[in-house]
């Protein structure tokens, strides 16, 4: 084969692998990628999803009977709804994508924090969350059936009133008390903590030892239960990353957005590790 055949084949080799039947290949998905405050993004939503991430975050405001997202209530713009900047995009790309928003990918999660108070808030969500019931994984107190969107309510969260749903279209974001507790991997799916309350170690030179043995325990503890695990109030230190992945911590928080995504394409795998196995 001379050189310009040998580059020929190169391109289109290339470009096979983009591009299937005319249609460029997807991300591929992150699971253990979590967009921490994803509103603040240019586009929020799509900017995560097109780095693969299979987590992102939304702060909701009850304002005059709409979901609003914003971090504070001095950010809440009208136009700014929880349907318009996620749920509504995530139902148009699921219908695309053969019901799942990464074709043959996992399920991603939409963690909901509550900002305003905790039962009429929710009394709305619960409401909007039904128009996209067909999308949602639903729970009970003993099984998940799985789907396109998993929705977990964090913040301000009305526990009782969530167990008492039916059906029951999102699920609890827990807290490191939790592990161990009365409630299990069906009603909280996942347990969140705050790492400055938790570490010491801020991200500069090595973390001491019993710290990762701390941490190990945690993740081993909740994965005994069928949970998942992440922590906010991270360093903004790339540094940190390696640890938590290394630890099999499920959701990594990020801001930096495609500095994640590098860190984690450049791992041997990148997805998750399953909770309970």
């Amino acid at each position: 084969m001379n050189n310009s055949n040998r580059v020929f084949g190169t391109v289109c080799f290339l470009w096979v692998a983009v591009v299937v039947h005319g249609v460029p290949a997807g991300p591929v998905p992150l699971e253990r990628a979590h967009a921490h405050n994803d509103y603040r993004h240019a586009r929020p939503l799509l900017d995560a999803l097109e780095l693969g991430f299979c987590s992102v975050e939304a702060d909701i405001h009850l304002v005059q009977g709409k979901l609003l997202v914003a971090h504070d209530a001095r950010e809440v713009d009208e136009t700014r709804t929880l349907e318009r900047l996620y749920l509504e995009p995530l139902r148009e790309r699921a219908a695309s994508n053969n019901g799942r928003i990464f074709e043959q990918g996992p399920a991603v999660t939409l963690l909901i924090d509550i900002k305003t108070e905790a039962e009429p808030t929710y009394a709305v969500l619960r409401e909007t969350l039904v128009d996209y019931e067909d999308i949602l994984t639903h729970f009970t107190d003993q099984a998940t059936e799985e789907r396109a969107v998993t929705v977990l309510i964090s913040g301000d969260c009305p526990r009782e009133a969530i167990l008492g749903d039916s059906p029951r279209l999102s699920a609890i974001d827990g807290r490191l008390r939790d592990l161990g507790g009365a409630l299990n991997g069906h009603q909280v799916p996942l347990i969140s903590g705050n790492w400055r309350d938790t570490f010491a170690w801020l991200g500069k030179d090595v973390m001491p030892e019993e710290e990762v043995k701390k941490l190990r325990d945690i993740v081993e503890k909740a994965h005994a239960a069928g949970q998942r695990v992440r922590f906010w109030g991270l360093p903004a230190r790339p540094a940190v990353w390696p640890v938590l992945y290394e630890a099999g911590v499920d959701l990594i928080n990020a801001d930096d957005l495609q500095g994640l995504h590098d860190f984690l394409v450049g791992q041997p795998s990148s997805a998750t590790v399953k909770a309970g196995g």
